[in-house]
């Protein structure tokens, strides 16, 4: 069976985030959208919904972390390394900041940011031919 996923993250400010990730080419589900939350679409099987603090607060009773610690790594791929680099430098001209240096294993490169929360998010590609 496949399954989809729905990531969900804090955000400090919606809209702000929303433009930052329009504008490195992302696209939202306006049906699951409203003032506290928004879909971002990855791929018809891959979700991220951001939403406001407060609302992610309501989901847990535990405490909500801000990103100034790493609880987990968001890994997107990409189609080339050209894509990769890219996708991270628009991210570092939005306001985003570089997570780490780049990784370059010559079938594979990446390179990672934090976003405006400080989420960390790596963008991958790998010759499909070397796996």
């Amino acid at each position: 069976m496949s399954r989809m996923i729905f990531v969900n993250l804090p955000v400090a400010d919606l809209s702000a985030s929303v433009d930052f990730f329009t504008r490195l080419g992302f696209a939202f589900d306006q049906r699951f959208s409203d003032e506290n939350a928004t879909c971002m679409v990855l791929n018809e099987h891959a979700c991220v919904m951001l939403l406001v603090r407060p609302f992610f607060a309501s989901f847990t009773p535990k405490d909500v972390a801000d990103a100034s610690t790493t609880e987990a790594i968001l890994a997107v791929s990409a189609d080339s390394r050209e894509e990769v680099d890219a996708l991270v430098d628009q991210a570092l001209l939005l306001g985003g900041t570089a997570a780490a240096a780049p990784s370059d294993e010559g079938y594979m490169y990446g390179r990672s940011f934090h976003d405006l929360d400080g989420h960390a998010w790596e963008v991958m590609w790998m010759d499909p031919h070397a796996a």
